[in-house]
């Protein structure tokens, strides 16, 4: 289960362009636009004209061939549009909540979550994203109608912007067709080792395809503002500047109360299609060209949000480090578990965990360490209705390699010093610790073991120790000598999820953020 992709998806609708690029002294736009003040009055009350709207429908045909010159992406047909209210898409958003698969793939993910303790046990994560994505939404693009949603309290001189992101979108659909190309990801929960290993195998493209259509779609946000300026010769190819700032000004949560109350993991999974995206097709952009960076990415998509965060290693064609699961279904059967979740927990997973329980300065310094990872969560088959929807149901371990053995005896520590504040009731068991490289706890929810060993790291929380040892072992056999594993190639074909990918590509699909467009 991928944390991010999840949210990706869900917010993929359409942020809004709250960004206007100012002019610096010498004509060319400085590399910060300027902020967008918002106020729940003006977001509510100051509603487009019919006139307005009447305008900006005229100039989308032009706005779709600037988006088709500075992508090269060919227009193949016209593009749809419409405007609805506040109410409408509160409604629609409601009904997506209702029935979409996104969803309970998501509700899933935020279990899984609470028990890394990467959320608070007491989060509800659908009330908090219905208010999250009402006060960040600013339009979107449909692939199963091929129309673009304009939403008609965003201020007149924001629509274009983001007319642009979502035409870009348009092209990208009409070019690959986004309901297959982007949804990747493996149906049901894996039921045997075969099952297992392909999940595991096919697991953070989404992820990847994600920050790819949002960051082309950010470069067209980009050109266009530029345009807009007075430069219609000039992209970010030109103004690397202007990209860095769109890239730092995303992370800017002064204009969203409800983002910015928002948890961190909540947070960097909104954030990372745009910005990392972003980064990402400007490093494509500048090495390669425009038909490398659009059609090229499009007919070659990179394969993990490793190859995203390390644009370098997409263009060396490197492949990913994957880890693998031996057949470990008979002992959780024998042990009274079923199969919950499995997947990669890929380099953007471990920068949010470090992140959140190390600080961000750790996390910069760790997550490029990271040399691939594997976890699984199962449920005990005997819970009660009311307990199968809690963290104290599910048991989890989670296998990680490092470059460095001082990285992942960093990554450990981050671990161990989490626990108390996870666990009310922690208690070490030091006379059951075999080394002094492990570590075990109880807990109100079973027992606890951490582990480093040269470069792996091994967690496991909720299996009794007995069973921990026992899955160690096998998991660890399974890819001895460490590192030396089968690698994920970047051309991987269908895909699953990794760790907060589910939230990334539920959140991505919904709209674009004003968050990442300022």
């Amino acid at each position: 289960m991928t944390w991010h992709r999840v949210l990706a998806v869900w917010v993929g609708v359409g942020i809004g362009v709250g960004m206007a690029a100012a002019q610096a002294s010498d004509g060319a736009p400085k590399g910060a636009p300027a902020k967008t003040q918002e106020s729940s009055a003006a977001a509510s009350d100051t509603l487009l004209t019919p006139k307005q709207e009447q305008t900006l429908l005229d100039d989308e045909g032009q706005i779709l061939h600037f988006v088709s010159r500075v992508t090269q992406l060919p227009i193949k047909s016209p593009v749809k549009c419409r405007f609805v209210t506040r109410e409408q898409v509160n409604a629609e958003l409601r009904k997506k909540f209702d029935e979409d698969k996104d969803t309970r793939r998501m509700e899933r993910s935020e279990l899984v979550l609470k028990k890394f303790g990467l959320l608070d046990q007491d989060f509800q994560m659908r009330p908090f994203l219905l208010r999250l994505l009402t006060e960040q939404i600013a339009g979107f693009y449909d692939d199963k109608t091929g129309q673009m949603t304009l939403l008609n309290w965003v201020p007149i001189e924001e629509q274009k912007p983001v007319m642009a992101h979502e035409l870009t979108h348009a092209l990208q659909d009409q070019t690959v067709g986004l309901k297959r190309w982007e949804d990747q990801e493996i149906e049901g929960t894996a039921k045997n080792v075969r099952q297992d290993n392909r999940h595991i195998a096919n697991d953070d493209t989404d992820t990847a395809r994600e920050a790819v259509l949002e960051g082309q779609a950010m470069v067209s946000f980009g050109d266009y503002m530029l345009a807009e300026a007075g430069h219609p010769d000039r992209t970010l190819k030109d103004a690397p500047a202007l990209a860095q700032a769109l890239e730092s000004n995303a992370g800017d949560m002064s204009g969203s109360p409800v983002l910015a109350r928002a948890p961190l993991v909540l947070q960097e999974s909104l954030l990372f299609p745009y910005t990392y995206g972003l980064a990402f097709e400007d490093a494509i952009l500048v090495k390669g060209g425009t038909e490398r960076a659009f059609a090229g990415v499009l007919d070659a998509p990179p394969s993990s949000s490793f190859q995203i965060m390390t644009p370098s290693a997409y263009l060396r064609d490197r492949p990913v480090p994957l880890l693998k699961l031996p057949d470990i279904h008979p002992l959780l059967k024998s042990a009274g578990y079923v199969p919950y979740d499995v997947g990669v927990m890929g380099e953007l997973d471990v920068s949010m965990t470090t992140e959140l329980f190390g600080g961000q300065p750790l996390a910069r310094a760790l997550a490029p360490e990271w040399d691939g990872g594997v976890y699984y969560a199962a449920q005990r088959k005997d819970v009660s209705p009311a307990e199968k929807n809690t963290t104290a149901s599910l048991a989890i371990f989670y296998l990680s390699e490092w470059k460095q053995s001082d990285s992942a005896r960093s990554f450990f520590h981050v671990f161990e010093e989490e626990l108390p504040r996870q666990y009310d009731s922690l208690k070490r068991r030091r006379d059951e610790e075999t080394d002094p490289d492990e570590r075990v706890y109880s807990t109100s929810e079973g027992d606890v073991l951490l582990s480093v060993k040269g470069k792996s790291v091994w967690v496991s929380e909720g299996f009794d120790l007995s069973m921990a040892r026992k899955l160690r072992a096998s998991v660890e056999r399974a890819n001895v000598p460490l590192g030396a594993g089968p690698m994920m190639q970047a051309r991987v074909a269908p895909a699953d999820h990794d760790l907060v990918g589910d939230l990334v590509d539920g959140i991505s699909r919904l709209g674009v953020m004003k968050a990442a467009l300022r």
